[in-house]
């Protein structure tokens, strides 16, 4: 049941999410490519954060972020892609209010989560080339945990003003969301009450982290910048602007669609387009940050060499016994 009386108000137990489209034979090329995007997805995070486990050359500062940021991604897509799959197959895709309480409050918080560790990884890289003999100490393990328990407690503010403001709306009128999961906007289009406050507090709060995170980021790659154009070493230029390409990559992939999502005016741009731009930030970005960083990272895939031929060494050798 969609609704219950509630005093003189019908609350909305449950809602209906709209999708991304309503032509049937687009809906199973859909499901059928996001399904395949999602297991990339989960599979390649998940074998970024086994190999940075069980490689010991990627004991790094830089490598301990990058397997958070593997485990943010997850935590990312599997907020809504599992649901979003599902409305492929059904005619009506409904969610009830507490999960959709839920997947709200699973978004906001791993999306800041994944802009601080960004934020992190940046700095991470200014030590790393702008002070190399403080780097260990720059970056000890306690400086690499304060970092990360800072950008999970970040990502739980984040939430929790996202769930309170949840908690506060009133549903009493239609209860059709014009998205393939649960988001503030639509959200709060379909609230009975004064939703005013509430609009610039949670666009305050997710203005504020892309804000001073993005900072973050260009003031370390501009003492980054400044110190790679004075070296005299062509090769050490390279090594250097090398070990930043794929955070780069990464930060201008995920910031670019954050951005036109929760900071560009509404009005800008319509539904359709704020869906395919969450498409984008919370299913494909989450498959591409394994891609890119085992792609253009040489000592990623060094490591992915080294295991691979350990194994096949061990296979080997078992079967040598065996005979």
């Amino acid at each position: 049941m969609a609704f219950l009386e509630d005093g003189n108000h019908t609350a909305v137990t449950e809602f209906i999410l709209s999708g991304l489209t309503d032509d049937p034979v687009l809906r199973v090329v859909l499901f059928i490519i996001i399904l395949c995007i999602y297991l990339v997805t989960v599979s390649g995070n998940l074998s970024t954060i086994l190999l940075i486990g069980i490689s010991s050359q990627l004991h790094h500062p830089m490598y301990f972020f990058l397997s958070h940021l593997a485990s943010v991604d997850i935590g990312i897509s599997s907020s809504v892609t599992p649901n979003m799959l599902v409305g492929f197959l059904v005619m009506k895709n409904t969610i009830s209010y507490l999960g959709c309480g839920i997947q709200l409050s699973s978004a906001a918080f791993f999306g800041p989560v994944e802009c601080f560790l960004l934020a992190a990884m940046a700095y991470d890289r200014f030590v790393a080339i702008c002070n190399p003999l403080l780097y260990s100490i720059k970056m000890s393990t306690q400086v690499c945990m304060q970092l990360v328990v800072g950008s999970y407690i970040g990502g739980f503010l984040n939430a929790s003003f996202g769930t309170l403001f949840f908690l506060s709306f009133l549903f009493c009128g239609p209860n059709r969301i014009n998205h393939f999961f649960c988001d503030f906007s639509p959200l709060m289009k379909l609230s009975c009450s004064d939703v005013s406050i509430s609009g610039v507090v949670i666009s305050f709060s997710a203005g504020s982290v892309i804000i001073t995170t993005l900072t973050v980021i260009a003031i370390s790659y501009f003492y980054i910048l400044i110190t790679i154009l004075k070296m005299r070493s062509t090769e050490g230029r390279q090594k250097a602007f090398s070990t930043c390409t794929s955070h780069l990559t990464a930060v201008i992939l995920y910031y670019g669609t954050v951005t036109f999502i929760y900071v560009m005016p509404k009005s800008s741009y319509s539904s359709d387009q704020n869906k395919v731009l969450s498409v984008f930030y919370m299913v494909v970005n989450p498959m591409l940050n394994p891609l890119i960083y085992s792609l253009r990272n040489s000592e990623m895939k060094g490591a992915l060499k080294r295991q691979i031929h350990k194994r096949t060494f061990i296979k080997n050798n078992q079967l040598f016994c065996k005979t």
